[in-house]
């Protein structure tokens, strides 16, 4: 719904968007991916539900970022396959739901062939563009025993870090220098 007077871009997706970390991730991939089971994951390590299956999209005339919200009917509902339909409030309370947030970070659960040695230092990075704004894109591998949970707080919490100036892998990249530069400070 659009505030009167506020012109706004609409637009929708497919996938789950979580407020993880103070962060606005939307969680993008096939059908079947496991995306409500990760968001759910995700619920119970104490992170916020915004949308599951459908989340709109706004852009309010001169913002900068895109806002992300539940279609009402959905508000509060996860679908897990196998188990069905899930009140997300009813399991875990009202606080684990919220109304919307900005959308900070997308994460793609797309299938990867094997990582080069760029993406092995860099990750798997890219950009998501909606409503006219690109988002940082972080593709992680679904591989049997990982826990994309922890994969997707992780890449909040580095995501900040980038947000703040550093970069983990340019740290690396330096020090590796300084030592071929500097063999006798070993």
């Amino acid at each position: 719904m659009s505030i009167p007077g506020e012109p706004y871009s609409p637009s929708s997706a497919h996938g789950v968007f979580l407020e993880v970390e103070g962060l606005g991730v939307f969680l993008r991939g096939a059908s079947g991916a496991g995306k409500s089971e990760l968001g759910l994951e995700l619920l119970t390590r104490g992170h916020k539900l915004i949308a599951d299956d459908i989340v709109e999209w706004r852009r309010a005339a001169g913002e900068p970022r895109v806002q992300g919200n539940c279609p009402p009917l959905l508000e509060g509902f996860i679908e897990v396959r196998g188990l069905g339909i899930l009140n997300v409030r009813a399991l875990y309370g009202a606080a684990c739901v919220v109304a919307g947030a900005p959308l900070d970070l997308v994460i793609d659960l797309g299938v990867r062939a094997e990582a080069s040695a760029e993406e092995r230092l860099h990750g798997y990075r890219g950009s998501y563009t909606v409503l006219g704004v690109t988002v940082p894109e972080i593709s992680l591998p679904r591989r049997v025993g990982h826990n994309l949970a922890v994969l997707v707080e992780a890449a909040c919490r580095d995501h900040r870090l980038r947000l703040s100036g550093y970069r983990a892998d340019d740290d690396l990249v330096e020090r590796q220098r300084q030592r071929l530069d500097h063999p006798e400070q070993q």
